[in-house]
This record gives structure tokens, sequence and C-alpha cells, in this order.
């Protein structure tokens, strides 16, 4: 399907066209076998604070499967079979010999999804020399600046890419007066730090900042909604805000701060209004089909980390269909250069930085229910890319690939 689609309707013609086009058999040409590989590590189950929001078991090899299908499509008339070589290593096994047998196999366009240690670990493997990897989990902004990799692409957006997107929005709606809470975990302290970056960039004001310290409180107890909104209020007292910004990303409390802030007002974030690359709740740019093909496919919704995996996969693909090659250094080459643009059901084609590469994309603002905004928002204007307005920009990134 060329990446030229702009809407649904562009998208069904073209694919109409295309099916009235011969597929091209093994007779008529030699089909050359593209392996992607997906390497991921078994860990601690989530405990989710909510029995509504579990977080799957297959969440991200669910969409390098749907990916691996849709390369398919195209692969039938271009001579290219696109296999998906999967690798789930144990809590207590070595991801270092699972990517060096996955290269041995041949395999060397990797999704990995792991944190950034491990990421970085595998990374710099003698074997991963002449490997690109995709890394569809760690948000950390350190892999995209001072940590940075010439042979990892990021399909994830940072964290620096998640709070300039809700930043925008709230500038937008000028609420500029901050409560920002922030968890114990070092991932709420980092996330909070993007937050701290995205409010002075876009010219909003933390007014007070306060960490939760409170033991969670057990919402199947007769009395776990009464301790809550005892406390709540009481904590969020004594400040006056526009919005309450909570860093949680381990899912520990976040969920009790809405409705019971001492001021009624909004909560975003990790929770409440929460901007993320994927959501159930879009329905955009054709998204519904693919929502759909997906839920068809692993009997669940899509989730972010699915979309980051699709994504990897189907740049690999539209990469080895442009250059007719699976060859790893003609596939990665296309993909960093500027004639790279990938249909992503965001509205405007995708593509990666240059200097960093981070997928450049378009960050949804989701309430549970509902698609409330897309950020970059009207009125932040860049030189070159709107998208750049997310995250960190060339001129801020400490990181020069091919430098």
């Amino acid at each position: 399907m060329s990446v030229a689609c702009r809407t649904a309707l562009l998208c069904s013609v073209s694919l109409a066209v295309s099916m009235l086009i011969s597929p091209v058999s093994a007779e008529q040409t030699n089909v050359v076998t593209i392996s992607i590989g997906y390497l991921t590590q078994a860990g601690d189950r989530h405990v989710p604070l909510s029995i509504l929001e579990p977080h799957p078991e297959d969440a991200g090899i669910q969409g390098a499967r749907l990916a691996i299908k849709d390369n398919q499509t195209t692969g039938q008339f271009t001579g290219q079979r696109f296999l998906l070589d999967e690798a789930v290593v144990p809590a207590d096994g070595d991801v270092a010999a699972a990517f060096r047998e996955m290269v041995n196999d041949g395999t060397r366009l990797i999704i990995v999804d792991l944190p950034a240690e491990q990421l970085l670990a595998v990374a710099d493997l003698p074997e991963a020399t002449e490997s690109l990897l995709f890394n569809i989990g760690a948000r950390d902004d350190r892999l995209r600046n001072n940590q940075c990799r010439e042979n990892v692409l990021h399909t994830s957006p940072s964290r620096a890419m998640l709070a300039d997107a809700l930043a925008q929005y709230l500038a937008w709606k000028r609420w500029r007066e901050i409560f920002l809470v922030v968890g114990k975990n070092p991932a709420d302290r980092a996330y909070a730090q993007a937050v701290k970056r995205a409010v002075k960039h876009f010219g909003l004001e933390i007014v007070s900042e306060k960490e939760w310290t409170f033991e969670a409180t057990s919402r199947r107890s007769d009395s776990g909604h009464v301790t809550a909104q005892q406390e709540v209020p009481s904590f969020t007292q004594g400040a006056d805000f526009d919005v309450l910004i909570v860093a949680d990303e381990g899912d520990e409390f976040g969920e009790y701060l809405s409705y019971r802030t001492h001021l009624p007002r909004p909560v975003a974030g990790t929770h409440g209004l929460t901007p993320t690359a994927w959501h159930r709740v879009n329905e955009a740019w054709g998204s519904t089909q693919v929502q759909r093909r997906f839920h068809k496919l692993s009997g669940r919704w899509m989730n972010a980390e699915d979309y980051a995996a699709w994504v990897a996969v189907r740049s690999i693909g539209e990469a080895a269909t442009r250059t007719a090659s699976g060859d790893v250094a003609q596939v990665a080459a296309f993909i960093g250069s500027a004639d790279f643009r990938l249909a992503a059901f965001k509205g405007v084609p995708v593509s990666f930085r240059a200097w960093n590469g981070q997928l450049r994309q378009p960050v949804l603002i989701v309430a549970p229910r509902i698609l409330v905004s897309v950020s970059p928002q009207r009125g932040f204007l860049h030189q070159f890319s709107t998208l750049d307005t997310l995250g960190y920009d060339s001129p801020e990134s400490t990181c020069r690939l091919g430098h």
C-alpha cells in the first residue's frame, strides 16, 4: 500500500487497485525471505491498580504479528516473504545469549522490548554491530541523548515527547499553574523530570510539588474509598492550581486522585488526561480498521506497546519494499533517509529523526473513553516539522548519530 495514502478513502482505493495485480509467484522470481526478530524477557507480572485495566502479557508481540501480516500483503506482489522470529527469555535467562542465537540464525533486524540498561547491553554486543534494533518499550530520554546508539531506533515515544504533548495542550487551554504529584519509584521521578522540562519549555509554572508517601489503600475493602476520600483532599489542600499532573508510571496511586482533590481540578499525566502514542479510543484517520484487525487477531485492543511494535515491523516492510531488498544496510539506510515516510494512522506520515533515531509522530491526548486532542497543537511552529516540537529537537539533543 502506498505511503502516499493520506485518508482512509485513498488507502482503500490504493488497495483496490493493487488487488488487480497478480501476486508474484515463485516461478516468476526468487522470493526473498526477510526475518525480523522480536526479543523480550519475561518479568514479574504487573499487578494493575484496577482489574479493569490489566496489562496484557502479550503486549508488543501482537502488534508485531499484525504488522507481519500487513507486510505479507505487500510482499506477495514484490517477491518478499516476512518471518517473525520470537524470543521470550525467561526471567532468569540470558538475554545476550538469546540475541546471539538470533543473529547467528541470520536475523539482524530486531524488535527489542527491554528496559534501558538491557537494551544498551544488547546494542553494545559485538554481534549487534551490523544489526538494526528497534526500541519499542524504553521511554528513557537518555537513550535519545547522551546514551544513544547508532544501531538503535526508537518507535516508542520518549518521556519528553509525552510531557511536551501534554504541556502543549495545557498551554493551549491556558491551564498554566501546575500541581505536580510524584511517586516514589525512579520511573516516576524520570517522568516528573520530563514534565518539569516541558512546563518550563512551554511557559507553564509548577506552583506546588509533592511526593506521594501514602500506602496504597485497598479498594476491595469496605473502607478503601473512605480512606482515599479523606487523604487526597488533605494532601492537595493549600495550593491554588489549574491542573494536577501525576507521575505514577507504576500505577500505584494515580487513579485515586481524580474527583478527590481539595479544589475541583482536572488530573493529567500518567492518569486522567493522558498523553500516549496509541489508545483504543482512537478512531480517526482510518484507525478503526487497524483496531478491528488487531482485535480479531489478539482478542483485545491495541495499546501503545503494540503500536510501537507494529510501526517498527511496518517500517522494515516499507523500507524492504522501497529498496527491493532485505539487506540490513540498505533497509537501515532507507529508514534513516529523508525519503522514508510511513502511513501510520496518525493523520500525517511518520519518520525517524536523523540526530537520535527517534520516530517523530503525533501524540494522542486521551481520556479513558474518548480522544480529547492530538499534539502538536496549532500555533506551535517549527522551521522544519511541527512534530519536532515534541521531545528533544536537534539543537537540544546531546546525541549526534553519524557525527
